[in-house]
């Protein structure tokens, strides 16, 4: 907590190519060692591959998949006296954004394929087809909150 004020939230640039903040948002996720267009390589390369295989607008796809990877509710751990409860909330429209790139992005490194840009367009298009493993990992989340709705009243 700051002792002047608020922060303010700071938006990345929109990419060069889909002009979209949330492309960038997601390469940005990508990079590693500050190789941004090493990211972008394989981002763009993902794109086409989804491109030539579903014969869609690439970013339609890229969108349909991050909102059906998005999580709606989650749990949080929660200490109330002696012990502690997994109390389920609602996730927040920034961090929903965020947990489905973490996802996605974690689930297309354990892929088991030649290239990462192979492995993301399969990632994003099973996403996309309400299939793979970060569907997977939002259903195992909502399960989990609704198997601890008996202690949602201790949200804080």
């Amino acid at each position: 907590m700051p002792r002047r004020g608020n922060i303010s939230k700071r938006e990345p640039l929109p990419d060069h190519r889909y002009n979209d903040v949330l492309i960038t948002k997601f390469i940005n996720f990508i990079m590693r060692d500050g190789k941004k267009s090493t990211a972008e390589g394989i981002f763009y390369q993902a794109m086409d591959i989804i491109g030539q295989r579903t014969k869609e607008d690439p970013k339609e796809v890229f969108k349909r998949a991050l909102n059906n990877v998005k999580p709606v509710i989650e749990v949080k751990s929660r200490r109330v006296g002696g012990s502690t409860y997994q109390v389920p909330i609602e996730v927040r429209s920034d961090r929903r954004i965020s947990l489905a790139i973490r996802w996605v992005v974690d689930f297309t490194k354990k892929r088991r394929v030649k290239n990462m840009y192979e492995a993301l367009a399969a990632e994003l298009m099973d996403a996309a087809n309400n299939k793979g493993s970060a569907i997977k990992k939002k259903e195992d989340t909502h399960k989990m909150a609704d198997a601890n709705k008996a202690f949602a009243h201790y949200k804080w």
